[in-house]
């Protein structure tokens, strides 16, 4: 798996590689306005995983999923917030998250 030093160089680089929808949080779902499309958790795998923390401030912590969905045909990104500032339904999603990535 590549390493990157900056979130927006892993962007960059995933979407080079295909990683090209954008993906939201939606309750208990992802959605990919794009494609009109609402994925549960059985419904993608996530291909990798960065993690980024600012420099000048360690709260400023942020994670890049890679996802991929054979029944949907995408490939793309969910960026999101982590420890202090992720809100409750994002730290929800993300255990769900976990439990779907062999």
């Amino acid at each position: 798996m590549p390493s990157y030093t900056t979130l927006s160089e892993a962007v960059n680089d995933l979407q080079r590689r295909g990683y090209s929808d954008d993906l939201q949080v939606d309750g208990n779902c992802l959605r990919c306005t794009m494609k009109n499309a609402a994925l549960d958790p059985a419904q993608f795998q996530i291909d990798e995983f960065h993690r980024f923390e600012g420099n000048s401030d360690p709260e400023d912590q942020s994670i890049v999923y890679a996802i991929s969905s054979a029944m949907h045909q995408l490939k793309g990104l969910l960026i999101n917030a982590y420890g202090p500032d992720a809100s409750s339904l994002t730290q929800e999603m993300v255990r769900k998250l976990a439990t779907h990535t062999s």
